[in-house]
């Protein structure tokens, strides 16, 4: 292409580097675009006295040719040459300087002292096309402020300040325009003026464009982000750490600088000698004795847990948006099984909470903490949903929101910030280790502590099925009873999936101890730790179990390792550059660029909890460490909504579908316990075919042991293609029947609503619950249409033909004996009445009658729970 630019355009793309790496096409798109200064206001197209020959030639694409239809430049393109390959060890050298040089400064008047000798920073206030000026002349900049802005430029960000401000450089630049040109532009802020007064040219205002205001809202919104970061980020030097740890880790993959694997261990784990185990761990779902033992354990102890939801993920993969707005949402808000993700969440740990109520007599409220982030709106989402749902009568003091701060994404290939528009760094979620160091800052850690808790369970958003039978009870129980400072829940590990692996560490400390304990290494990590074969399950992988990220923690160990001022603050570091990062640009040009950012693994805490020893100590038993793992049948251990399944694909690892899948495999194991007649859920191929065999949807609180459950259930079938659903805790089922549609919904599952001194609702556990008796009864329907092309399984959306559904109200009670009960009915039993179905001839009988005052509160029949040793009890209790 022949070149006609003049030279100033070259700094344009230098600025903007990150677009001519990627392609031509964008390169020139960028260009064409760069004549009017309205950015989304494009307002109408001009047609230039240029040849387009050389801009169109690069835009061959159909979709390239459709973007420069209205985007026509009167300055001809140039093609710029790629940067030159990036010198990773001098830019590292320079940034270990300077941060070592802040490190001692002190004070802020000094740290800019600092700053201010740098060669990035000094050049880039003392150009003269710094356009930055324009807009910082608007707004009043504290030295804090102005210190963060330098740190950007001395992180060799000086683009994101100054990127969307070529134009006006340009203009400078192009004194020989014509004079028609410069009508044009004034004619354009004209316009700009009067969309923001909104009177016109009639008024004769002339405010500040609205496109200052926008830069101005960017700038300041940046500024937010960047203060965030270097406060939080202090523990490895702020900005400037966090940039020079992304170089080091980033120089390892992109230099090609490897080192053997054992090296690289050493290295990480800041050791002379390290070897991996496959870890042991107890077998919950073999040594069944010690799991109701451990999980009587969790639940004696549960005065004395918390609860920790890291919801911070941006959750890309699942591509949730909202069908009405198309706004991106986040995991948390995922409607799944007919309730959102983290209702799910809630609801599990009521179970937990009401089930000790019933075996010691005593209310229990768990505190909930929750990180949150600003990707999203995350934050703003969570707290909505939790208001809306009056904090799901627990009071909203019983939960903590901490929102974790957002880091900006690099580009693959030299660490560049990714930039959408001016002032606007592409950002993502740290990742869920920053939880640690996070909650100590916000005062996490002291709330538990206030409330009483030494413990913690840990459970990600996405994983629809951690709370099934023993699992997390049995964890916690572990943690709690014998001391412990860090447990992993975990199961077989699925060959290929991306997923880490748990495993048991031996190294000799540069101390000369040698160390043991419990740990994770990340599926992004295998690599480096000469682990082979990811993809095959006959690798060194299937020696080890999965990493699930459901944890118990100590709560005073881990404030211990979150107050830290250095960099174990953050475990696992890591790097992960191998996924696309997509944005779209201030243009409405969509990128999809190779890049990551810096997060870190919460599970990697681990690492500091490690027992040491004077000498080796050859076959060291588990049961004496610090850190701990129980293992499960995975489909009882993670099953997780993480990604959206692709149209017509037969992968359900990690999908919705997969995950609902598993939640009918636990059905049939558990009702099939139960001298239930049940067809077996068969593989994946099946649903592929014909969707789930049937739905079963049982409430937590029926159990959520297993053991308690079961002594509900007994005898009867349920044929294929059945729905059953039951949203009850007091229920019995003797000898049911079920070929058709049955849903069993209560308001009051596990007590009612009442309201405390402050006029905020409290659930009150076992106080008028709802309750539904059916004996020797036959449910016959025509069920779900499972033709309808409209079912969404997994989130319990179907459409059916004829269902038999029972809503009780308040303290209602529905009983049915002896009778078949076919075709279509809605039972709808009111607050204070007993609803009685039997059988007449022809057809069925109702009786409605009102509950006895005396036993309005406790119900006409409870059961009873008590304590059998490990196990737990159930007797029915007629009043």
């Amino acid at each position: 292409m022949a070149s006609s630019l003049p030279p100033h355009t070259s700094h344009v793309a230098s600025s903007s580097s990150h677009y001519n790496r990627n392609s031509l096409s964008t390169f020139t798109d960028h260009h064409t675009s760069t004549f009017l200064h309205f950015r989304k206001h494009h307002l109408f197209s001009l047609s230039s006295s240029h040849s387009l020959s050389s801009s169109s030639s690069t835009s061959s694409s159909p979709s390239s040719s459709s973007q420069l239809l209205t985007r026509v430049s009167t300055v001809p393109v140039e093609y710029a040459p790629p940067a030159p390959d990036f010198d990773f060890d001098k830019e590292i050298a320079r940034l270990r300087s300077l941060k070592l040089k802040l490190s001692k400064a002190g004070s802020l008047e000094r740290k800019h002292r600092v700053i201010d000798s740098d060669s990035l920073v000094n050049r880039f206030f003392n150009s003269s096309q710094n356009g930055f000026a324009r807009v910082s002349e608007s707004v009043e900049l504290d030295s804090f402020e102005m210190y963060l802005i330098k740190c950007v430029i001395a992180a060799g960000q000086e683009h994101v300040i100054n990127y969307g401000f070529e134009e006006d450089e340009e203009r400078d630049f192009q004194s020989s325009r014509s004079s028609l040109k410069n009508a044009l532009f004034s004619l354009a802020e004209m316009i700009e003026s009067w969309d923001i007064v909104g009177g016109g040219a009639g008024n004769g205002k002339m405010g500040m464009s609205k496109l200052m205001e926008e830069e101005i809202a960017a700038l300041k919104k940046l500024l937010k982000t960047l203060a965030e970061m270097e406060r939080f980020y202090d523990c490895i030097g702020g900005i400037l750490g966090y940039q020079l740890t992304v170089l080091e880790l980033l120089a390892e993959s992109v230099t090609g600088k490897t080192m053997n694997s054992s090296q690289h261990m050493k290295e990480s784990m800041n050791c002379q000698f390290v070897e991996i185990h496959s870890p042991q761990g107890v077998d919950l779902s073999k040594n069944t004795e010690y799991a109701s033992q451990a999980a009587m354990w969790g639940i004696e102890g549960l005065p004395h847990l918390g609860e920790i939801y890291p919801l911070g993920g941006s959750a890309d993969r699942l591509g949730f948006v909202d069908p009405d707005t198309g706004e991106c949402l986040p995991a948390a808000m995922l409607p799944y099984c007919g309730r959102t993700l983290l209702e799910g969440l809630i609801r599990d740990l009521q179970a937990r909470e009401y089930l000790h109520f019933k075996l010691f007599g005593k209310q229990c409220i768990t505190p909930v903490a929750i990180m949150t982030s600003a990707a999203k709106n995350n934050h703003e989402h969570i707290s909505l949903l939790c208001d809306k749902l009056q904090w799901f009568g627990r009071g909203q003091s019983t939960f903590q929101l901490f929102e974790q701060p957002l880091v900006p994404a690099i580009s693959a290939e030299d660490g560049e910030w990714l930039v959408s528009e001016p002032f606007t760094p592409v950002c993502k979620p740290g990742g869920h280790g920053v939880i640690w160091k996070l909650a100590y800052d916000k005062g996490v850690f002291q709330w538990f502590h206030n409330h009483g808790r030494r413990g913690a369970t840990v459970r990600q958003v996405s994983n629809v099925v951690a709370a099934t039978d023993s699992t997390l009870l049995a964890l916690a129980g572990v943690g709690l009873h014998q001391g412990k400072k860090l447990g992993f829940a975990s199961c077989q590990r699925t060959a290929g999936a991306t997923e880490g692996i748990n495993v048991l560490v031996e190294k000799k400390e540069i101390s000369g101890k040698w160390a043991y304990g419990f740990s994770c290494i990340e599926y992004t990590e295998f690599d480096k730790f000469g682990i082979p074969g990811a993809s095959s399950s006959k690798s060194l992988l299937a020696e080890f179990p999965a990493n699930t990220n459901i944890l118990y923690v100590d709560l005073h160990s881990a404030e211990q390792v979150g107050s830290r001022n250095d960099e174990s603050s953050l475990p696992g570091l890591v790097l992960n550059i191998k996924k696309q990062i997509e944005y779209v640009d201030h243009y409405g040009i969509k990128h999809s660029v190779s890049g990551g950012r810096l997060e870190c693994t919460m599970q990697n805490i681990a690492d500091n909890f490690c027992n040491t020893y004077p000498s080796r100590y050859y076959g060291v038993k588990e049961d004496v460490l610090d850190t701990f793992m129980v293992y499960n049948e995975r489909r009882r251990v993670t099953s997780s909504a993480k990604k959206k399944r692709r149209q017509g694909g037969k992968s359900f690892h990690q999908t919705p579908d997969g995950a609902l899948l598993d939640i009918t495999r636990n059905a049939y194991d558990l009702l099939s316990y139960c001298d239930i007649k049940i067809p077996e859920v068969g593989g994946n191929e099946n649903y592929i075919k014909s969707g789930p065999p049937y739905l079963i949807f049982l409430h937590p609180a029926l159990g959520p042991l297993w053991e308690v459950s079961r002594q509900k259930f007994h005898g009867g079938s349920i044929s294929k293609g059945s729905e059953l659903q039951i949203e009850v805790a007091e229920f019995f089922w003797r000898n049911v029947q079920l070929d058709g549609s049955m849903i069993i919904v209560a308001e009051n599952v596990m007590g009612a609503m009442k309201t405390d001194e402050t006029e905020e609702p409290l659930l009150e556990y076992g106080h008028r619950c709802a309750r539904c008796k059916l004996q020797n009864v036959r449910v016959l329907n025509k069920g779900i249409d499972w033709e309808s092309g409209g079912n969404i399984y997994w989130r319990h959306e179907v459409h059916r033909n004829e269902s038999l559904k029972v809503m009780l109200h308040g303290n209602a009670e529905f009983e049915a004996t002896d009778v078949t009960i076919e075709g279509n009915h809605v039972f709808e039993v009111p607050n204070g009445y007993r609803l009685k179905v039997t059988s007449a001839n022809p057809g069925i009988s109702l009786l409605l009658d009102p509950i006895e005052d005396s036993k309005k509160d406790t119900g006409s029949w409870f059961w009873s729970y008590k304590m059998d040793g490990a196990h737990v009890k159930l007797e029915m209790v007629d009043l």
